[in-house]
């Protein structure tokens, strides 16, 4: 595995070795020891898996209680993956950090604890799968507006596609008022 810093340190884009022939592929997606190595030291609690269309637009979430490290990749189509720094004390507090992650590319992105997190779907339909380092709690979950002026996000909009929200995304607050950690 190849782990490739970001610009933001702590996030990592996690680039599996892929073993292939005729019958197909083979690849290794966590493996603790690789993962303590590069200074990811997470114990995961929970996987999950969504299914989206295209245009879809899911985050910025987190959890301001229970926070999570999300281990992310796209097993079908492709994304465009964000990671936000939320953590107070950081020198990269409010900025921003975004991939392409895709069924071809097999990479992973390694979320930390202390992070929002989003995603938007590129092709006509992606299956998203995330493991987890702390199980969800709805009553600490918070959304950051995805398309709030401070944190600038590029998002790599497809034209003539209308962008898809949740009511609960729609109703995000803007960073300036966001809960955030220590």
């Amino acid at each position: 595995m190849k782990f490739v810093p970001t610009g933001i340190p702590e996030v990592l884009v996690v680039e599996p070795r892929v073993l292939g022939d005729e019958r197909g592929y083979f690849m290794e997606i966590w493996r603790d020891d690789l993962f303590r190595t590069a200074g990811i030291d997470a114990v995961f609690v929970q996987d999950n898996q969504s299914s989206s269309g295209r245009g879809v637009l899911r985050g910025l979430h987190y959890q301001i209680v229970r926070p999570q490290g999300k281990l992310v990749r796209v097993i079908a189509g492709r994304v465009f993956d964000v990671a936000v720094d939320l953590r107070r004390s950081s020198p990269t507090c409010g900025r921003w950090t975004g991939v392409e992650l895709s069924d071809s590319n097999r990479r992973q992105l390694w979320v930390p604890p202390g992070f929002g997190h989003g995603f938007y779907v590129l092709s006509g339909s992606a299956e998203f799968v995330y493991k987890c380092s702390d199980s969800y709690a709805p009553e600490h979950e918070r959304v950051i507006r995805w398309d709030d002026p401070d944190l600038g996000i590029a998002w790599p909009l497809v034209p003539g596609v209308e962008t898809v929200l949740s009511d609960k995304d729609r109703a995000g607050v803007p960073f300036a008022a966001a809960e955030l950690y220590p």
